[in-house]
């Protein structure tokens, strides 16, 4: 019986094989330069860490002083940051033809930007913290939402994505985001602009586009869709304001859908469960769906 086993799977090897000698895009293999998902979900831990020292500690590192960790810290993420940028990089028709060493050049000057934009974080993540305490009556105390709320989670990768999206990075910032959709079921483009005191509440269902723009103290609830109108036009859409301008101080109820480049939520606007709205409305407006019948049998 074993012998027949074998035979077979050798039979399958050979099949497979010669199913990877047709040379299409799935075909290709470079098993030295590929993208490594896993140093990327590392850096995203290794950086809560640094934004929130007093509650994510490394237990490995028996340091005495905030200047010691931080600085094993930094040095650890700022190598593994690199390493990836240099592979993605060349996924850059810019670097298409560039030295190693330019590309090498290119990526630490990237890495060092990227640093430089910790303190800014950090302050945005301190109104985001601010606006979830603020915001929901259900939060016992901030630290809480710090270590169990999904949204501030999402909220802080996509600062992270953002952030590397605005430096030209390829590839890196949509595999953070899309690993802290696979985690809370939040879908935040990288390239979509998250103002201050920015509170996700439950969160489970919501997408926000690529182009999509928040204002400041902005308040989305779960199944909210920030999206476009159409995608029929694939990538000569590439680059288009598709999605929507959410002004300040803006409410946003469960289900509800806004769609389309040119549609703009004014400020102070309260848009009520399970609204689909494709046109622009005037600040201070509150919508709301009018006459549902619910029917009991």
């Amino acid at each position: 019986m074993s012998e027949v086993i074998e035979t077979e799977i050798n039979e399958l090897v050979d099949l497979i094989l010669d199913d990877y000698k047709k040379d299409r895009f799935i075909d290709r293999v470079n098993n030295f330069n590929q993208i490594d998902k896993d140093i990327i979900k590392d850096i995203i831990y290794k950086l809560r860490q640094i934004f929130l020292p007093g509650f994510f500690s490394n237990k490995k590192y028996h340091t005495y002083t905030a200047k010691n960790n931080l600085s094993m810290l930094l040095e650890d993420v700022m190598y593994n940051l690199e390493k990836q940028i240099v592979i993605v990089l060349q996924y850059d028709t810019n670097f298409k033809d560039s030295h190693i060493e330019n590309i090498y050049e290119e990526a630490h000057r990237i890495s060092l930007e990227f640093f430089k934009k910790i303190p800014m974080i950090r302050e945005y993540l301190e109104t985001d913290l601010e606006a979830f305490y603020d915001g929901d009556p259900a939060a016992y105390c901030k630290d809480e939402i710090v270590f169990s709320y999904p949204g501030l989670f999402a909220i802080m990768v996509n600062r992270v994505a953002h952030e590397l999206h605005l430096l030209g990075v390829p590839l890196i910032p949509r595999i953070m985001t899309e690993y802290a959709h696979s985690r809370t079921g939040i879908d935040i483009h990288p390239g979509a602009k998250l103002g201050k005191y920015f509170f996700i509440d439950h969160g489970t269902g919501i997408v926000i586009g690529e182009t999509t723009e928040i204002g400041n103290n902005v308040k989305i609830y779960q199944g909210v869709t920030l999206g476009a109108l159409s995608t029929r036009g694939g990538q000569s859409l590439k680059s288009k304001k598709r999605h929507p301008t959410i002004e300040d101080n803006v409410t946003i109820y469960s289900g509800a859908s806004i769609l389309g480049g040119d549609t703009v939520i004014g400020h102070d606007v309260v848009i009520g469960g399970n609204a689909f709205i494709t046109k622009s409305i005037p600040a201070g407006t509150k919508v709301s769906i009018k006459q549902q019948e619910l029917k009991m049998n």
